[in-house]
């Protein structure tokens, strides 16, 4: 039995488990090794680290854990997790058990990306989905905005504001826009449908219903969520739903509805972010351990009450 079984080994699970670590608190950190942003060439907006690949920054957060011998990480994935507070079972691929008196979920979660030829192959290079992120450096050029839910409109304008004079939304016949606001802004709206995509390099073709080819510097889209057979699931914590899926609902020690079981990163905010990543292992970290040392201090967070 050790004390917390942290689940996904990127930005928030590795930050709770150097604060559980510096606390000699003994940690295993169990990662797939399949994080979100593992396509993407640079991490941005990302102070002391703008621009340098995550996988790099990863690296180095791993490094820092080293000193710590109560903290060990192990690549595996997580395939059930079950219990009750202070007696929760993870079992791995190969149907080895971990016993842990608390859990912090950081898997994050799945993106579900529109069916189109090409799009996977492009995702987090050319096929993007966040203006903060990826917007600079591709800033001024032509850019793309597939509409795959109604704040695909919001995300255009914003690229048209602070981006790019040069913004198109494909909508493929879908509706529901604030059309006079796009219009006003300056974006260019086509109804045709996306039916693939070619990444060349410098930029990417958009294959077209009818034929054409339109050359962008990028392709922006918001990526709809799944937390279907996660962790989180099969615990049973309490959900709340933003506009591109559901999320894990936390207090503020980052815990759930499920006592001994906390969250943080993109598994915990509809908004997903390095920095917030951040910021909620250190959180996860440090109220998980406030639950280890004061039994009944940390309360599970509770569903709203009916109107």
């Amino acid at each position: 039995m050790i004390d917390v079984a942290i689940i996904g080994g990127s930005f928030a699970g590795l930050t709770a488990a150097l604060q559980l670590g510096r606390a000699s608190r003994s940690v295993l950190v169990l990662d797939s090794g399949a994080p979100r942003n593992r396509t993407s060439p640079g991490a941005h907006g990302v102070a002391g680290w703008d621009g340098v690949a995550p996988a790099e920054i990863l690296a180095r957060f791993r490094a820092d854990l080293e000193p710590y011998p109560s903290v060990s990480l192990r690549d595996a994935a997580v395939t059930g997790a079950s219990g009750r507070h202070d007696a929760f079972t993870l079992t791995l691929d190969g149907n080895e058990q971990v016993l842990a008196r608390r859990i912090v979920l950081a898997h994050g979660v799945r993106d579900i990306l529109p069916a189109i030829p090409g799009l996977t192959d492009a995702w987090g290079r050319r096929v993007l989905h966040c203006p903060y992120c990826h917007g600079y450096e591709v800033k001024g050029g032509s850019l793309a905005v597939l509409a795959t839910h109604p704040m695909s409109g919001h995300q255009a304008l914003m690229l048209r504001t602070d981006w790019s004079e040069r913004v198109t939304l494909l909508t493929a016949g879908m509706e529901g826009f604030d059309w006079q606001a796009l219009e006003k802004a300056g974006v260019r709206v086509d109804r045709r449908g996306l039916e693939a995509v070619e990444d060349v390099g410098d930029g990417i073709d958009l294959h077209l219903t009818g034929g054409s080819v339109e050359r962008h510097a990028a392709l922006f889209l918001g990526p709809r969520t799944s937390l279907a057979q996660t962790p989180a699931e099969q615990l049973g914590c309490l959900l709340s739903e933003g506009p591109m899926g559901s999320f894990v609902r936390v207090g503020p020690m980052a815990q759930t509805s499920i006592q001994g079981v906390f969250a943080a990163g993109d598994i915990a905010r509809p908004m997903p972010n390095i920095n917030f990543a951040l910021a909620d292992g250190a959180q996860a970290g440090s109220g998980c351990h406030a639950s280890l040392l004061f039994p009944g201090f940390v309360q599970p967070v509770v569903q709203d009450p009916t109107p």
